[in-house]
């Protein structure tokens, strides 16, 4: 079966469920996008990795199998959106090791397989079967509207403020100061408050 070649569009909200986005991975060649529901978590750590500006205070999940694959010289080669089951889209990621040249193929959610990539550098690849199953067709305007990843980074942020340190709140802070975000700093403003009178 011939490879697609995906790109990551965008991520947005999902306005069915709470606390989850919608990862669109568009058709490099053509004009259908796979939309797929992730979690909060996952959302972030795709959006931290494609925006490039933040470094969080401790590893993320994707940033430690980042290293860990460095360390011992694993690398991705490629990740296969392979499968849609019951509404849930299954992937492989396919590594291999560069000193030896052994090569292994392990499955993960879509999620995890994408937030992989980013950080790796491999492509994303679908089959038809997926596309002409799930794939949406996109217009200039659904692209003109899209959640752009600088604003989906801040959705993500605003939605768990409780897991950042007092410190990266602090600097959050002034960051929605700087760009004139009064919305945003007031409720930042308000977690740090909670956390220091106790």
């Amino acid at each position: 079966m011939n490879l697609i070649p995906l790109t990551i569009s965008a991520i947005r909200q999902s306005d069915s469920q709470n606390n989850a986005y919608v990862l669109l991975l568009n058709e490099t060649d053509g004009k259908r996008q796979l939309p797929i529901v992730i979690g909060w978590c996952e959302a972030r750590s795709i959006a931290i990795a494609l925006d490039g500006e933040e470094e969080p205070e401790r590893p993320l999940t994707h940033d430690l199998f980042k290293s860990f694959g460095d360390s011992f010289n694993i690398n991705l080669k490629k990740v296969i959106v392979h499968t849609l089951n019951e509404g849930v889209f299954h992937s492989t990621f396919y590594c291999i090791n560069s000193l030896t040249g052994e090569e292994a193929k392990i499955d993960a959610r879509t999620s995890d397989a994408v937030a992989l990539a980013i950080r790796f550098a491999c492509p994303i690849f679908t089959y038809e079967s997926i596309l002409s199953k799930a794939g949406i067709k996109f217009s200039k305007s659904d692209e003109d509207n899209k959640t752009t990843f600088s604003e989906a980074t801040s959705i993500v942020k605003e939605k768990k403020l409780s897991l950042y340190s007092l410190k990266e709140l602090e600097a959050i802070l002034i960051e929605a100061i700087e760009h004139e975000n009064y919305e945003r700093a007031s409720v930042i403003r308000d977690e740090i408050k909670r956390r220091t009178s106790k």
